[in-house]
């Protein structure tokens, strides 16, 4: 998920709720969509989400897609395929696809190292003389780690909300601050990262020589995107808007509130019971994606025909590389050879692979939790997207029952 470490800590519980009507499907053959739906249905009303959205997808379009249960639980206001939430660390492979863009236009390369377009230096304190390239944030073995600042630092509460007693803190470090405390990609990274900035601390850092262990890094992502700015002289925001959403035509999809359209967002929910605070992220591009069933099918369908050569928005030879396996074992010091839906058994350019070869993402963050990834030897892919996290074996297994409906 986007921030393991946030996951195993959120504290829910399974609460039953009434199952509100099935929403609109995109038929493939009916038979198997209602077979599928229903069982999708009677998964919902097992009661561990107040809603989520799911899609089939192949090369030639979308499958399946349907919406169940609540974007809003108070109001009863139907969770649909056009609902607009984030979908956490799945936006990390747009982070990597507008890598490749900004590659393609000349703005940078991937082996350079990132002090080129820094306006502050970056080094590892225990490795002075290995620099840190922007290969290896792509790959997450730059030696830069997530600590307690990050989670305490990073979110902050949407503007202008009636918060009426709802949770500030989550499992006592991720902390909802002000809306006026919060600060852009520049200022984020500067303090995290240069030695002199004020939330600098000593697990900053891995101790290991930059390029030779992979540690999965929220962190990196977001300076990854902060070189994007400065190499290509465009917010990180508005380079994506240009070079992926609009040519795919995500409608619907956007990087902040002020670019979705708000009576579409769901609420995001810690358990079915406990509803959370809108908020955003000063570290946006590692998590802050935000975009409907609908315009992620696009998304994914895009991905599938980049793998298979056919892409759109990146040349042949950006998807290859994108797409390429960039570790080896002696990068990991666990890898995941149990669940094929992990992306931490080998990483392309923010893209990545199960032991089994599924490539994809997952994600997670405060009341909200997705998963893309697709089959690359039968060019087919699945989605969902939650509003309601889980933490309790039962909750888990329902999650990964809902997944499994949609591959059979």
């Amino acid at each position: 998920m986007k921030k393991t470490i946030l996951l195993a800590t959120i504290i829910l519980f399974a609460v039953c709720c009434s199952a509100p009507k099935k929403n609109t499907v995109t038929v493939m053959h009916k038979s198997a969509t209602d077979s599928l739906t229903n069982r999708l249905q009677q998964l919902y009303d097992k009661g561990y989400f107040n809603g989520f959205g799911v899609a089939i997808v192949d090369e030639q379009g979308v499958r399946y897609k349907n919406g169940f249960g609540y974007a809003e639980r108070e109001t009863s206001k139907a969770y649909t395929v056009q609902t607009i939430q984030s979908v956490a660390s799945v936006s990390k492979t747009l982070v990597g696809i507008a890598l490749l863009k900004a590659q393609e236009l000349g703005k940078l390369r991937l082996d350079d190292q990132v002090n080129r377009y820094l306006p502050f230096e970056v080094l590892n304190p225990y490795y002075l003389d290995t620099p840190i390239t922007i290969r290896q944030l792509a790959t997450h073995t730059s030696t830069i780690l997530d600590n307690k600042n990050y989670l305490s630092k990073n979110y902050y509460l949407k503007p202008d909300q009636n918060l009426n007693g709802l949770p500030l803190v989550f499992d006592d470090t991720q902390i909802l601050n002000p809306a006026e405390s919060a600060v852009g990609l520049d200022i984020f990274t500067r303090d995290r990262l240069a030695f002199h900035g004020k939330w600098y601390m000593a697990d900053t850092f891995l101790n290991k020589a930059p390029g030779t262990q992979y540690e999965y890094s929220n962190t990196g992502t977001t300076l990854a995107a902060y070189i994007i700015e400065r190499a290509s002289g465009e917010p990180f925001d508005v380079f994506t808007q240009k070079h992926i959403l609009t040519p795919l035509q995500l409608k619907d999809s956007g990087w902040k509130f002020d670019a979705t359209d708000l009576s579409r967002l769901s609420r995001y929910y810690q358990d079915p019971k406990t509803l959370l605070p809108y908020y955003s992220m000063s570290s946006y591009p590692d998590g802050g994606f935000m975009t409907t069933i609908n315009d992620l099918s696009k998304y994914l369908q895009e991905l599938i025909r980049g793998y298979n050569g056919k892409g759109t928005i990146l040349s042949k030879e950006s998807y290859r590389e994108f797409f390429k396996p960039q570790l080896s074992a002696e990068h990991f010091t666990e890898r995941n050879t149990q669940n094929p839906y992990s992306e931490s058994y080998n990483t392309g350019i923010f893209i990545g692979f199960g032991y089994s070869g599924y490539i994809g993402h997952t994600g997670g963050d405060p009341g909200v939790m997705a998963m893309l990834f697709f089959d690359p030897k039968t060019s087919t892919g699945r989605i969902m997207m939650f509003n309601t996290n889980f933490s309790t074996p039962e909750g888990n297994q329902v999650f990964y029952q809902i997944w499994d409906a949609l591959g059979h």
